[in-house]
């Protein structure tokens, strides 16, 4: 999802495939706004069946490579492959990271391969001298001078909940093996989306487990394997420029909203805006923000999708019949009927963004939880002056439907998924 000399380039188709804004060109004043009611599942990207249409998957991943649930698949473009970091993976003992990518330039249509290791099944993403078992994921990558990095999570807190650090990871041979290069954070780049602007390379970063804000750090490129030469973003001076330290503690907050964990940050040409996404409880559902530089000002959240309010519940995301016995579905991963779904892990996809100077479409994956399993999905933009502020929750949001934290009390279950 990265761009530069260095950095592939975006692949942008010029318009949608149907009109569907009308504002006038857009100026500085302008904000970025959801249209109402046009996020949708494209399809399952993970998987063998559709757990929605019962149709067979493109990509058959528990079929041709032993990955029968994953989640999360954050992506960034290398090597001209679109490559995806997949979390916690059903397939192995001991819920392993994965490493996938795709040729495809169409949405709808994203086939993954995955490196197979020599028993036939799915690779894992292995650092040595770093702990990566279950809760311990990569969280972003990019593709600088032709070698790949990844930032991965680890020292996982069963007391806490919570990753601990996050290191610096290289690999020279395209995703097929990774050394660590250095401790990039314990405090606010944990979780990072990488994004490639102007001759410098732009770390955005969230610190306590979605608890946190979202900060900013910057380096050159070609000097991202020298930690002491990041430089964090901490405010502004009396003439509005951005200022810049050389100390993480120093990092300030790009805005207030204290639950952010997972999340994804790309720049889109046509609307000229940075578009950042995440998951939220408090509103409940996915949260976009956007601006026109990467230190903001950041727009105010919009739930662009709540799953009571979106298709969602009873359509890709498991609600328990024990919760209203006329909302049953089937979608659920087999033994795990009592056991809510839920959305997190929205991570943009740059190559598949379509649009005009008036709004643009939006294409990312979404981890459901139960189904365990990574959806592809779709959100249209528009620019607006003014804007609105963002609708609330339109459902409850009970204990146990906070997907992936509640892990922390079921690692039993998913150390021995179905298969």
């Amino acid at each position: 999802m990265r761009h530069s000399v260095i950095v592939p380039v975006i692949v942008l188709i010029a318009a949608l495939s149907a009109p569907i804004f009308s504002e006038p060109a857009p100026s500085a004043g302008d904000r970025l706004v959801f249209v109402a009611g046009s996020t949708k599942r494209v399809c399952q990207l993970t998987g063998d069946v559709d757990r929605t249409s019962g149709r067979l998957t493109l990509s058959q991943t528990g079929k041709r490579f032993g990955v029968f649930g994953t989640d999360l698949g954050s992506s960034f473009e290398h090597d001209g492959r679109l490559f995806f970091l997949f979390g916690d993976t059903w397939g192995r003992p001991g819920l392993r990271d994965a490493v996938a990518w795709t040729r495809s330039n169409t949405p709808q249509s994203i086939l993954l391969d995955f490196y197979k290791a020599q028993d036939g099944r799915w690779l894992p993403l292995t650092v040595p001298g770093v702990d990566l078992g279950a809760f311990e994921v990569p969280s972003g990558g990019v593709s600088v001078g032709g070698k790949m990095y990844v930032v991965v999570t680890t020292d996982w807190s069963p007391a806490k909940g919570v990753m601990g650090r996050s290191v610096l990871t290289v690999s020279e041979d395209d995703g097929r093996s990774f050394q660590a290069l250095y401790d990039l954070s314990r405090t606010k780049f944990i979780n990072v989306s990488f994004w490639s602007s102007g001759g410098w390379l732009y770390i955005f970063g969230s610190g306590l487990y979605r608890k946190s804000d979202v900060y900013l750090a910057r380096t050159r490129p070609s000097d991202l394997a020298d930690r002491s030469r990041l430089l964090y973003f901490h405010g502004f001076n009396l003439k509005g420029l951005p200022q810049w330290s050389a100390r993480e503690p120093a990092a300030v907050a790009l805005f207030h909203h204290p639950v952010v964990g997972e999340f994804s940050v790309a720049y889109c040409p046509p609307v000229r805006r940075y578009v950042l996404l995440y998951n939220s409880t408090r509103p409940r559902g996915i949260i976009l923000r956007s601006a026109a530089t990467p230190w903001g000002p950041w727009s105010e959240g919009e739930v662009i999708f709540d799953p009571w309010r979106d298709p969602g519940y009873g359509s890709f995301l498991h609600i328990p019949a024990t919760f209203q016995a006329d909302k049953r579905d089937s979608v659920n991963d087999p033994g795990r009927e009592a056991e809510w779904g839920g959305e997190y892990g929205p991570y943009l996809m740059a190559r598949f963004t379509t649009g005009s100077a008036w709004g643009c479409r939006l294409f990312y994956t979404l981890s459901t939880w139960n189904p365990y399993a990574v959806v592809v999905m779709q959100t249209d933009l528009k620019l607006e002056a003014g804007g609105r502020r963002p609708p609330t929750s339109s459902g409850p949001f009970p204990a146990d439907r906070n997907p992936k934290m509640g892990l922390m009390h079921r690692r039993h279950e998913l150390m021995h998924p179905p298969q």
